[in-house]
C-alpha cells in the first residue's frame, strides 16, 4: 500500500529561538500563518487526489508544533483527528524541538492521535549547537526522545550537515548517537543558507564556508551506510525544491540539488564498482595505467584494447548506476578502459551483476552491498 502525506505548514509558529540557519518563511514556501479552517480546507483538497485504498498520513511541519499556545495546537489537532476518526487518515504527525517536550504535551498529543513526532536535532556536537544557536544542549535529545518512545510514538529524528563548526566527523558521531537513540527513521539535509538569517551574515563576513556537493555527498553515503545496517530508515536526504528554494532565488549558498538523494546512491554504486573492478583487475595483473591493455606494432600504431563491462540490474536501477549525467560510465570508463553497459532485467529485485568480457564478477543484494560499503568507508 503506498504512503500518501498531506503536508501541512505551519511556519514559524511556537520556535522559542531563531536558530543561525532558519527563515522558515523560505523553506516552507509560506509566509501566512496556518489557521483551523486552512487545514480543513487543505486535507479536503488534498484527500480527493487520493487513492481510497491509500495509506494517508497528516504531517504537521515547519516552525516548533509543541510550542505553539495549547490552543491553537488543540485547533489544528482536532481537525487532523476528525479525519482520522473517520478512517479517512492512518497517522498523524508533527516536527518540533527536543526541549519542547514534556509529559504534558505527549499526553495532549496522544488524546488528539497523533502517531508519528519527528525532532529537529540538527547535531549533537555542543560546539556545532552553540554556533547554531540552538538553544539546548545534547542531553535533551536523549531525554525526549526515550519520553516519545516510551509513550507510544513513533520516532523520527532529523539532522543537517554543514552547520557552523561541522565537520565530517562530527557528522558521523551525531549518526552514530542517532543509532543508539534508535529511531524509527531520521532525515538528512545538508545545511543551505537561505536569505534574511543568522547564517547569511556569516556567510558575507567570511565567518562561514558552507559545504560543498562533494562534501556532503562523501558524508552522506557513510550516514546512508549507517543508518541502513541499524535498520533505520532514510525518509529524505536534501531539501525538496519550493519556489523559492532554488539556487541564485533565496538560497544564497550550499550544497543544494533538486536530486541530491540519488547523486547519493550512485555514488556509493560507483565506489562498489570501483573496488570490485580494481580487485580483479588486481587479481589478473592487469593494469591499463601502465599499458597493459596496448599493443604496439613496427609501424608505430598502437592498439588500446578496452574490457566490456556489464552491469545488470533491476529497470528502477539503471539511471543510479549510470549516474547524473552518465558520471559513473564516464568515470569508469576513463579509470579503467573500459566499455560500460547496463542491462535491465526485471528478475533482480534487489541485487547487482557485474560482468567483464562475459565472465561473472561478482552477483552482491544490496544488504550485502552496504555491508561491503562500510568496510570500505572504514566505519567499523
Amino acid at each position: 500500500m503506498k504512503k500518501k502525506i498531506i503536508p501541512i505548514f505551519v511556519p514559524h509558529q511556537g520556535c522559542p529561538h531563531d536558530c543561525i540557519f532558519c527563515n522558515q518563511k523560505k523553506i516552507t514556501g509560506l509566509s501566512t500563518s496556518m489557521t483551523d479552517e486552512d487545514a480543513r480546507d487543505i486535507i479536503i483538497e488534498s484527500l480527493k487526489t487520493i487513492p481510497d485504498d491509500a495509506e494517508v498520513e497528516i504531517a504537521f511541519f515547519g516552525g516548533s508544533f509543541t510550542a505553539i499556545d495549547t490552543d491553537i495546537q488543540r485547533k489544528l489537532l482536532s481537525v487532523a483527528k476528525d479525519f482520522k476518526d473517520m478512517g479517512k487518515v492512518d497517522d498523524i504527525r508533527l516536527s518540533t524541538r527536543p526541549d519542547c517536550i514534556d509529559d504534558k504535551e505527549l499526553d495532549l498529543l496522544k488524546e488528539y492521535g497523533v502517531t508519528i513526532i519527528e525532532l529537529g536535532v540538527q547535531s549533537m556536537n555542543e560546539d556545532v549547537l552553540v554556533k547554531s544557536i540552538r538553544g539546548h544542549h545534547r542531553d535533551v535529545v536523549f531525554t525526549s526522545a526515550k519520553m516519545i518512545k516510551v509513550a507510544g510514538f513513533k520516532l523520527g529524528l532529523q539532522m543537517m550537515l554543514g552547520l557552523p563548526g561541522d565537520s565530517k566527523d562530527r557528522c558521523i558521531s551525531t549518526a552514530r548517537d542517532f543509532v543508539d537513540i534508535k529511531p524509527d527513521f531520521v532525515r538528512i539535509y545538508p545545511t543551505l543558507v537561505i536569505k534574511e538569517t543568522g547564517l547569511e551574515e556569516e556567510l558575507k563576513s567570511g565567518r562561514y564556508r558552507p559545504f560543498t556537493i562533494e562534501e556532503c555527498i562523501d558524508i552522506t553515503k557513510r550516514l546512508m551506510v549507517i543508518f541502513y545496517l541499524n535498520d533505520i530508515g532514510v525518509i529524505r536526504v536534501g531539501l525538496q525544491a519550493t519556489e523559492d528554494i532554488q539556487l541564485g532565488l533565496d538560497v544564497l549558498a550550499g550544497p543544494y540539488h533538486p536530486a541530491f538523494r540519488e547523486l547519493v546512491r550512485s555514488r556509493m554504486v560507483r565506489d562498489y564498482l570501483d573496488d570490485v573492478i580494481s580487485r580483479r583487475y588486481e587479481e589478473e595483473g592487469y593494469d591499463p595505467s601502465k599499458g597493459d591493455n596496448c599493443q604496439s606494432f613496427e609501424n608505430g600504431y598502437v592498439k588500446i584494447d578496452k574490457k566490456d563491462l556489464l552491469i545488470k540490474a533491476n529497470p528502477r536501477d539503471i539511471s543510479m548506476i549510470v549516474g547524473d549525467k552518465r558520471s559513473n560510465r564516464e568515470y569508469i570508463n576513463t579509470k579503467y578502459m573500459t566499455r560500460f553497459k547496463t542491462m535491465a532485467d526485471k528478475n533482480l529485485v534487489d541485487e547487482l551483476v557485474v560482468m567483464i568480457d562475459g565472465k561473472l564478477v561478482d552477483r552482491i543484494t544490496y544488504k550485502d552491498l552496504y555491508i561491503r560499503l562500510a568496510k570500505l568507508y572504514q566505519l567499523g
